[in-house]
């Protein structure tokens, strides 16, 4: 059994001194896209984005329009865009690809490179050769001297392209080590790699074709941890500063400090998450602080703000057993913590927002620890995608009140669960979902399931 080390092992971590004045933090998806949109269009030298996919619909329309517009006004600017190299040769979930055909995201990214005279290369990573067993989830856009960090991808939901949103972090930290560090990060390991491929470009080789080098990146992303320059770094006890994480793979860097960070907790853990399947690890770091007297909130998507949900009326879909999934878990930890709860120790809070949607990743440790990542904090991201993360450490406390306000912001439209009751069960799901959580649960592919979705 592993037992994590208490706060003296981020001690020894190499950081970033930061200003408080460099860092703001937005609140809503429309502002990251305006933030997002303005910085493009202001950028002066670099412009790395990193994200999931950027997806073909009007919000993404216009962030490729931004970047040609950019390049164009600006030839000497460097761009390169970096997303999963599964996701984006796939259509939506349930569309079927036509054979020969370039099918998803990449199809639109080669027709917008015939329509412009500037070149936006658009890179396809792949962490694995089939997507189910591994993704690129790294997160952060590196502009000129900042980085904007979020969860979010980017298509008209994590935009807020019209009415409704899916609600995530946003993060602008002015700080050009940092910008250096992490796009430093993203030319050694993807420009440099056999793996990775341009998918603007017609000529894209099979992923069967590459699959020695998907191995051989993977290998190499296992021990590929960011490098701070040696003039910039501080000890992480002394001041406000930020170190950024990276990690994939079972037992990897990144996992461990989550780890490390659990076990830090004095007083307080908050901790966000959109679908609620922590690994082991994490699950015995909670129970460990609950039991030493630590006071945790867990913030988690009501099910029908998870991004999965499709409202029984619209039709049944197998991935939209999704949420109730999550839901099951959540019953089963709310049942065995009832007595936390109780003495609210712990505290379980959902959030909804009419038709809306969560996406948060994080953790927050007393008044000290913030924790920006993409991580789902579930066992794909543990053992299968490659992850970030970047972890602000403020002994002085001078971030306290942006670090307030962000948690005001997601705790808005939150409810608090007083009994595992007030979570729905299996009997009261609708009937075809029943019956396949029911088939599931019985050959027990549910836990399966826990492990890769």
């Amino acid at each position: 059994m592993r037992f994590f080390k208490p706060r003296s092992t981020f001690l020894d971590l190499p950081a970033h001194s930061l200003s408080p004045d460099a860092i703001q933090i937005l609140t809503h998806a429309a502002d990251f896209k305006a933030c997002l949109l303005e910085r493009i269009a202001a950028a002066k030298h670099r412009i790395y984005l990193c994200s999931l996919y950027l997806q073909h619909d009007e919000a993404g329309q216009q962030i490729l329009d931004a970047l040609y517009a950019a390049k164009q006004a600006n030839p000497v600017l460097e761009i390169a865009v970096f997303v999963d190299w599964h996701r984006a040769q796939r259509g939506l979930i349930g569309e079927q690809k036509i054979p020969g055909k370039v099918a998803g995201n990449a199809a639109w990214y080669q027709s917008q490179s015939a329509l412009h005279d500037a070149s936006i290369p658009i890179y396809g990573v792949p962490i694995q050769t089939r997507e189910l067993f591994g993704v690129l989830h790294l997160k952060g856009y590196v502009i000129d001297d900042s980085v904007i960090y979020s969860g979010a991808s980017i298509n008209n939901v994590y935009l807020q392209q019209s009415d409704k949103y899916r609600h995530d972090r946003y993060w602008v930290i002015q700080h050009a080590a940092l910008a250096n560090s992490m796009l430093s990060w993203m030319q050694q390991y993807f420009l440099s790699s056999t793996a990775v491929h341009r998918l603007d470009q017609k000529t894209l080789p099979a992923t069967r074709a590459i699959r020695a080098d998907i191995r051989n990146l993977r290998e190499q992303l296992k021990s590929a941890p960011y490098v701070l320059p040696g003039d910039t770094t501080v000890k992480a006890g002394q001041q406000l500063n930020v170190t950024s994480l990276v990690g994939v793979g079972k037992n990897n860097f990144l996992n461990r400090q989550i780890c490390h960070l659990l076990a830090a907790a004095q007083s307080e853990i908050i901790i966000c998450t959109p679908y609620f399947n922590f690994p082991i690890a994490i699950t015995r770091e909670v129970n460990r602080a609950l039991k030493r007297g630590v006071k945790v909130r867990i913030i988690i998507g009501d099910k029908t703000a998870n991004d999965f949900y499709i409202p029984p009326e619209q039709g049944f879909k197998a991935i939209a057993c999704l949420p109730y999934l999550y839901e099951m878990n959540l019953r089963r930890f709310a049942k065995k913590h009832q007595a936390d709860i109780d003495t609210h120790r712990l505290q379980i809070c959902l959030w909804k927002d009419v038709e809306n949607t969560y996406h948060l990743k994080g953790i927050w440790i007393d008044d000290l620890y913030t924790l920006v990542t993409g991580n789902n904090l579930n066992p794909r991201a543990f053992r299968l995608d490659l992850e970030n993360a970047l972890l602000l450490t403020d002994p002085q406390a001078e971030l306290l009140p942006q670090r307030q306000a962000e948690l005001a912001s997601i705790m808005q439209h939150t409810s608090q669960i007083q009994h595992y009751r007030d979570l729905e069960k299996l009997a009261d799901y609708p009937p075809k979902v029943r019956q396949l959580l029911g088939r599931l649960s019985r050959v027990r592919l549910d836990r399966l399931a826990y492990r890769v979705l």
